[in-house]
């Protein structure tokens, strides 16, 4: 199951990975063309409201619900399952119909909710008003993708779904370099991109299913008994998987009342967070949510436990080192990767800031995404709401008090603390029942841990060059010195794993554990 669960996760890990690169592409792009000004702050905020709700409705609360579910109709038969589908993609249809034209039709008052610091400048409030009538739409279009990604998910057609970003990267980077020339107010190609984006992975996605004979005849089936289950499971499951959106949500609320730039600074240091985040992270959760399914269906409650066990010594290989990188070389991530054009090296300063900020809550945000599919697959999405509302709170009161005294720094800050108290509670949560058992090994693991990163960290002290070598360097001097530093760090890294004794192929085999 190990060796199974690892060879899906690549499969995932390499597609993001793809997608993930052009999603840097297109940020340098932006970065360059549009900088960190009130272009740049007015776009991220209408791409946010729409992307913050995709994540409740897609790949958040709806897959987690849907797919435990899925798998139960699988074992009874094609013919219920193909009814479930149809059943489930019309009625999903039909709520986010309604949802978007309401959304279209609100965008200026949505706005004001969301971004309630840019009612003192009519020009700003307008023109993200405008953007976000465009980019809405990108809800229906992107829950409909998530819906089949999710059957081709749980039949182990893991390579389209996670391919199938790269088609927005790549309408957003067309968008940017050759339509907003041609517009009175360029930014707004931006949001055509989006718009287009989302169509374009929908379609992309139609033909897979037709191979596989999923593709649903959708039908408005409000009262079937599986829609209703899922929409049981969903509706609390929409806050508790989306706890971290929305503390970055709340960020962006409040930067909107910082300088102007505060909101883009967050925007590029959580897009370098998420790349670790969606390549390793969201990559495991979305391998493992099918088959812990299937072992609470089955009533394996041993191999249950197992899966999760070994998702969590690959979050502390993976994700420890990530961590450490993303804080260590905050400022030449930046500098590297956006500094260019109207992306100063004042930007590439303020937004490092924060990804250190960030950075500090990586491994807590990739331990949720590994442990929340611990009560999912169970059906149980009370729980993690109740942690949610715990995490949520003390975001929400820590974001006041740090942003007073740490600007937007304060805000990130904020959100990586409290995704450690819910990383923490839903760690807990598993114990207490008694669904996770630490398999042996754990306290050796450690320490083998705590070796190898500590010969990380004094490998980048070594090797790093002043600051000012990044600010004053070419492209390729910069590329070239970043490319050389995660090499070398790496294999200094993997070398003193083996050294000490974890074997990583041991984790790849059947019920093996790290002794």
């Amino acid at each position: 199951m190990s060796e199974k669960l690892f060879k899906s996760t690549a499969i995932v890990s390499s597609m993001t990975f793809i997608s993930r690169i052009m999603g840097f592409i297109r940020d340098i792009v932006i970065a360059r063309m549009f900088g960190a000004g009130l272009g740049a702050d007015v776009f991220f905020v209408a791409f946010k409201i729409p992307n913050f709700l995709r994540r409740l409705f897609a790949e958040g609360a709806f897959s987690q619900a849907f797919i435990p579910v899925l798998a139960e109709y699988r074992q009874r038969g094609d013919r219920d399952l193909k009814d479930f589908i149809a059943s489930t993609s019309g009625t999903l249809a039909g709520i986010l119909f309604v949802i978007t034209a309401i959304g279209v039709i609100a965008a200026p008052l949505l706005i004001m909710v969301f971004a309630p610091g840019f009612i003192t400048d009519p020009h700003k409030i307008g023109l993200a008003g405008d953007l976000l009538k465009i980019t809405f739409p990108y809800l229906f279009f992107i829950s409909l993708t998530a819906l089949a990604g999710s059957i081709l998910n749980s039949l182990g057609k893991f390579a389209v779904p996670a391919f199938t970003p790269v088609f927005l990267n790549i309408s957003l980077i067309a968008s940017a370099l050759w339509l907003s020339p041609h517009l009175e107010e360029p930014v707004t190609a931006l949001a055509w991109g989006v718009f287009i984006g989302g169509v374009v992975q929908l379609l992309f996605q139609i033909p897979f299913l037709i191979k596989i004979g999923q593709l649903p005849k959708p039908r408005w089936a409000w009262q079937d008994s599986g829609v209703q289950k899922v929409i049981k499971l969903m509706i609390p499951a929409m806050f508790g998987v989306s706890v971290a959106q929305i503390n970055l949500l709340l960020d962006t609320l409040l930067a909107s009342f910082l300088v102007t730039g505060s909101i883009s600074w967050l925007y590029y240091s959580d897009r370098l967070v998420e790349f670790p985040l969606g390549v390793f992270g969201i990559a495991l959760s979305t391998v493992i949510l099918p088959s812990l399914s299937k072992k609470h269906a089955s009533a394996s409650k041993a191999e249950f436990s197992h899966i999760i066990d070994w998702a969590l010594r690959w979050v502390f290989i993976i994700g420890t080192p990530a961590a450490i990188g993303l804080i260590w070389l905050a400022e030449p991530l930046l500098l590297s990767l956006f500094q260019y054009g109207e992306f100063s090296p004042e930007d590439a300063y303020k937004a490092s800031l924060s990804l250190m900020a960030y950075g500090l809550g990586l491994l807590p945000f990739i331990l949720i995404k590994v442990l929340a599919p611990g009560y999912f697959a169970r059906q149980d999405t009370k729980t993690p709401v109740k942690i949610g509302i715990i995490a949520l709170v003390t975001n929400m009161v820590l974001n006041i008090i740090l942003m007073i005294q740490y600007a937007h720094v304060g805000l990130a800050l904020a959100t990586a603390i409290s995704a450690m108290l819910n990383a923490g509670l839903l760690y807990a949560g598993l114990r207490k029942i008694g669904v996770y058992q630490p398999d042996a090994g754990w306290g050796k693991f450690a320490i083998q841990l705590l070796i190898a990163n500590v010969s990380l960290i004094l490998m980048l002290a070594w090797l790093t060059p002043e600051n000012a070598q990044w600010v004053d360097g070419t492209v390729w001097y910069r590329f070239t010195a970043l490319f050389g530093l995660i090499v070398s760090t790496a294999v200094v890294y993997f070398s003193v794993l083996t050294v000490v004794g974890i074997k990583l192929n041991k984790l790849l085999k059947p019920n093996t554990v790290i002794e």
